[in-house]
C-alpha cells in the first residue's frame, strides 16, 4: 500500500467515526415536546429508602423523566426532568425556590415558568397527591 492510499483510508475512517459520533448531536432547543414525558402516572412509597430524599425539605429525585421535589413549605412538586433549552437535567434549589440548569443557567420557578434564559419555554408541571406515605405523580 502506498502512502497516498494509506492516508485516504485514514481520512475515510476518521470521517466515518465523526459522522457516527455526531448522529445524535442535534440540539433540542426550546422543544419541550422532545423532553417532557406524557401519560405520567407513578407512585412513590416514601418509606422506601430509594425515595428517602423526599422526606427532607429541599430533597428531590428523578424518576421516569420527572423531577420530584419537596418545597420549603413541605409540599411536593413535580416537573419534567430536562431543561426546555437543550434537554440537560435540572436540579432543584429549595433556598431559591427554583429549578436550575447548570449547563447554560436557565432557571424556572416552582410553577415551571421560565425566570432566566436561555430557555424560553416553560416546564411541564405534573400533579402530585400525598396519601399517607404514598406520593402519586400524574399528568
Amino acid at each position: 500500500m502506498e502512502r497516498k492510499e494509506f492516508l485516504a483510508l485514514i481520512g475515510a475512517g476518521a470521517t466515518s467515526i465523526t459522522l457516527f459520533h455526531c448522529a445524535g448531536c442535534s440540539k433540542h432547543s426550546d422543544n419541550p415536546g422532545m423532553t417532557a414525558p406524557s401519560g405520567v402516572n407513578f407512585t412513590l412509597d416514601l418509606t422506601d429508602s430509594a425515595n428517602a430524599s423526599l422526606l427532607n425539605i429541599g430533597g428531590s429525585l428523578a424518576k421516569n423523566g420527572v423531577l420530584v421535589a419537596r418545597t420549603s413549605s413541605g409540599s411536593y412538586i413535580a416537573v419534567q426532568q430536562s431543561c426546555t433549552h437543550e434537554s440537560f437535567s435540572l436540579i432543584y434549589h429549595v433556598s431559591a425556590q427554583l429549578f436550575l440548569c447548570n449547563k447554560h443557567g436557565a432557571a424556572f420557578n416552582e410553577n415551571g415558568m421560565v425566570v432566566n434564559p436561555p430557555a424560553t419555554k416553560n416546564l411541564t408541571v405534573y400533579n402530585t397527591n400525598l396519601t399517607g406515605n404514598s406520593l402519586t405523580v400524574y399528568s
